[in-house]
């Protein structure tokens, strides 16, 4: 059997769940500021942004490493074999680009 509690327990029981309750609903009050909440959508905002501009750093290195080894030699010597394609396509498409926009002047 359980035993009887006496009205100080039961007093003190009810004011230690006051408290408890207090600080529960200070904790939600903070956490649906808002301030609270823009502090945090910005934070995880910010997070997602250096996520997104780290990988797309990483993707930029490795593209730029790809090509350089495309074209560079390991002596450090351009391969002008693959350069001179390259540098070609370019002009001609640059070429078109302005022909383009001088038709439609």
């Amino acid at each position: 059997m359980s035993e009887a509690r006496t009205p100080a327990q039961i007093e003190a029981d009810i004011v230690r769940r006051r408290q408890d309750l207090a600080v529960t609903l200070d904790e939600i009050g903070v956490r649906l500021h808002p301030r609270t909440m823009i502090g945090e959508a910005k934070a995880k905002t910010a997070a997602a942004v250096d996520r997104t501009a780290g990988r797309a750093y990483v993707t930029v290195q490795r593209v730029i490493s790809d090509t350089r080894g495309q074209l560079v030699a390991e002596d450090g010597a351009p391969r002008l074999e693959r350069i001179v394609p390259v540098a070609v396509v370019g002009v001609a498409v640059v070429g078109l680009l302005a022909l383009r926009l001088q038709r439609r002047r």
